[in-house]
């Protein structure tokens, strides 16, 4: 698989919200770096659904493509609702727009990389006396 289709496996299985996916497509040595720069060491089970368990809806949509080598840079938008009690709620559905940089190696993900607005989901979160 080449780096574009590797780096929208990733997405898609984010989509699907499909964990074994994800984790399949993760290198050893994978990295994620949040869009509030954390940087997050090591292929995990547990990064995905824990962001599922309180936006359970999370979709990306990807209008660009951009790659130099094996570094992909994806272009759309991210959103989701907001849920601290499991309650899918019209009015704490947020979206920003989303720049996601892939490192591929040997098709795999090693690093990710999210910039994004983190305002919006923050708002549903203040909202509901949980930030």
């Amino acid at each position: 698989m080449d780096a574009v289709a590797t780096a929208k496996a990733y997405v898609r299985a984010i989509n699907d919200l499909d964990n074994d996916q994800l984790y399949k497509l993760m290198s050893e040595d994978f990295r994620f770096i949040d869009s509030e720069g954390g940087v997050h060491p090591g292929r995990s089970r547990e990064m995905w659904p824990g962001y599922w368990s309180i936006v359970p809806d999370y979709r990306i949509t990807i209008s660009e493509v951009h790659v130099t080598g094996n570094i992909v840079v994806l272009l759309g938008e991210a959103g989701g609702t907001y849920t601290p009690d499991g309650e899918l709620r019209k009015e704490d559905y947020w979206e920003t727009p989303v720049a996601l940089r892939a490192v591929v190696e040997s098709s795999l993900i090693k690093e990710w990389r999210v910039y994004a607005d983190n305002e919006p989901i923050r708002v549903r979160t203040r909202a509901h006396g949980t930030l």
